[in-house]
């Protein structure tokens, strides 16, 4: 159920990004975590990672990096600061995990 043959060191440092950044403490994966910030689990799919891996690698780094929007009233991901290397981890991460069956879950596309 897990893509043991793509569990390289980038996603592992990925996870690292993930774990030293408390990010489980606003997003789940796979319904693990908090629920204050969206289930991260199939974004690599939501971000088209399945027909453009690329686009969709440079898209979640955008965002991130364009954290905090500065929007009156909207829930905000802070700016970590992240190291390009950081970012295409945490990105490969996301993508490993996009590729474990889950057996339906999240429910839906938008997590």
């Amino acid at each position: 159920s897990t893509d043991a043959a793509g569990l390289t060191d980038a996603v592992a440092r990925g996870k690292h990004v993930w774990e030293r950044n408390s990010c489980t403490n606003w997003h789940t994966i796979l319904g693990e975590g908090a629920y204050f910030a969206p289930e991260l689990g199939n974004v690599w799919i939501r971000y088209g990672g399945r027909d453009d891996p690329q686009a969709a690698r440079e898209a979640l780094k955008a965002w991130i990096q364009s954290m905090p929007t500065g929007i009156p009233g909207r829930r905000q991901m802070p700016q970590f600061n992240l190291t390009d290397q950081e970012l295409d981890d945490l990105a490969s991460f996301l993508e490993w995990v996009s590729k474990i069956d889950t057996q339906g879950w999240p429910p839906n596309e938008a997590g």
